[in-house]
């Protein structure tokens, strides 16, 4: 790991003994961290390239004192970085080096279970797993189920817009969140859409999902819960090649099939996962597809049917369908376990979450195995084969400054050859810092002063999660994904949040 990237911060350091009087009273002082060896923990997120040390964690225990802490941080001109469960891949939960890390681990309750309109309230420190768990007497689960569900909150997930293996049947986080309520900057309590389908207004709730921490701070959600479905399946299908497995994606897609969850992995991802999950992968494989089917026991059987035949005719050299509930949630564990699995063959690695066409995964692929070489790095792949979202792994050690220089160019590189197939740089990890050189090349000026004029309609301060997502002009121009005219770089006019 390494430290941050210095930026020419218009913030000063912080004043911790003005901002702990401005708290007396407020906020107990048992959630006020600023010795090193407490506030240490906190130095990055799920990121492993930086770090940096946060010069106060600040762990409010009800909305309240929420609410205390954003105004005098306001107040005080502090930028403040929310942070969840700090699984996040992008940098986003980094602190800043003069700022506030407000951590949201403490609102942990699950304030109802709905039964009537399957739906859960919940706060922003419950872990997406728990959701599951508490609405699972009722007959009901919520859907989006990211491969760090055990550890990851609601809150992050919605800051990040997280998918999951079931994404492709069930959508993102974006479609199964009802409504918000969050703290302004100016500490005013606002609630983002509604209980019923539709709410009147701009759907100002979509926007806020997926915005990284930057608009405003979640202290209560309420989720769509949906039914448990009667029977689910899944099809472990062997291929020769990527390329073979990839045109299986193609066709399933194309035959009008919507898997409940359509997961893809290379050679190297099967062999760092099966000794470490033993979940019965086909070792042989040079790719293999789960492909889950869920419904009535009919439905099911009907589908399973339907997908094995598909698979065939694209050349699948093996097809295993899971006979018991204990052997799907095995397949599903492998999967799930890939990043853990890293662990066991690589001192790091560093993860990238580019999407692109489905129709272009074989070339990315293929490309991705070329940079190897270029790259001198190995890379293993797990991803979300039926959106074509992509989860490389670039196995590396930090200890060696020379391979971190490596890694964080081969990342660039895959997500700039995701731009180029018509695809994007992030599809559920968010930007953060580790993509935004990269949003220089996604998007034109145009674009990116759109997303400045959002953030600052909702932060006119520039204070929540500053300096992230949004690349200034200068970054741009840097990076060489700006013209610069006449010795000058066009709307200068334009913040430097």
């Amino acid at each position: 790991m390494t430290d941050a990237p210095m930026i020419d911060s218009p913030f000063k350091p912080v004043d911790l003994p003005g901002l702990m009087a401005r708290l007396a009273g407020q906020v107990p002082e048992h959630c006020i961290l600023y010795r090193q060896e407490d506030t240490r923990p906190y130095e990055c997120d799920g990121l492993s390239l930086y770090r940096t040390l946060p010069p106060v964690v600040i762990l409010p225990e009800n909305e309240e004192q929420v609410v205390a802490v954003v105004k005098a941080c306001k107040a005080m001109n502090i930028p403040i970085v929310a942070r969840g469960a700090g699984t996040g891949l992008s940098g986003g939960a980094m602190p800043h080096a003069q700022g506030v890390l407000l951590g949201l681990a403490k609102l942990n309750r699950i304030l109802d279970i709905d039964t009537a309109s399957a739906t859960a309230l919940v706060q922003p420190g419950v872990r997406n797993l728990a959701i599951s768990e508490a609405a699972s007497p009722y007959g009901l689960y919520y859907a989006p189920d990211p491969s760090s569900q055990i550890a990851c909150s609601i809150g992050g997930n919605i800051a990040e817009n997280s998918g999951g293996v079931h994404c492709l049947k069930y959508g993102l986080t974006v479609h199964n969140v009802l409504k918000v309520r969050m703290v302004t900057i100016d500490g005013d309590i606002v609630e983002l859409g509604a209980n019923a389908p539709d709410s009147p207004g701009a759907d100002l709730l979509a926007a806020f999902i997926g915005s990284e921490g930057m608009l405003g701070i979640v202290t209560e959600v309420t989720v769509k819960l949906i039914p448990k479905p009667a029977c689910a399946r899944v099809i472990m299908a062997s291929f020769s090649s990527v390329e073979a497995a990839g045109d299986a994606v193609t066709r399933i897609i194309a035959a009008g099939i919507i898997p409940a969850g359509l997961e893809m992995m290379d050679k190297r991802a099967i062999h760092m996962v099966e000794p470490f999950v033993k979940a019965g992968y086909d070792l042989s494989a040079s790719a293999i597809l789960l492909c889950e089917s869920d419904g009535t026991d009919e439905e099911v059987a009907d589908e399973i049917e339907r997908m094995q035949a598909v698979f065939r005719q694209a050349g699948a050299t093996g097809l295993q369908v899971s006979q018991s509930e204990h052997e799907r949630l095995t397949f599903w564990a492998g999967r799930k376990n890939a990043f853990p699995a890293a662990g066991r063959v690589s001192p790091d690695y560093y993860c990238m979450d580019g999407t692109i066409p489905r129709r272009h995964l074989a070339r990315v692929l293929t490309a991705i195995e070329e940079m190897e070489d270029e790259y001198g790095l190995r890379c293993a792949n797990v991803f979300h084969a039926g959106d074509g979202n992509l989860h490389p792994l670039i196995l590396f050690d930090s200890n060696s400054p020379d391979e971190v220089e490596r890694a964080e160019r081969f990342g660039a590189a895959i997500l700039e050859l995701c731009v180029q197939v018509g695809g994007t740089v992030t599809g559920e990890h968010g930007v953060g810092l580790e993509k935004i050189n990269q949003m220089c090349v996604q998007f034109a000026r145009a674009e990116l002063d759109f997303f400045l004029a959002l953030k600052r309609a909702f932060d006119p301060y520039g204070l929540l999660n500053p300096e992230k997502v949004i690349p200034t002009l200068s970054r741009c121009a840097e990076y060489g994904r700006m013209h610069v005219h006449a010795g000058e770089i066009r709307f200068p006019d334009i913040p430097r949040f």
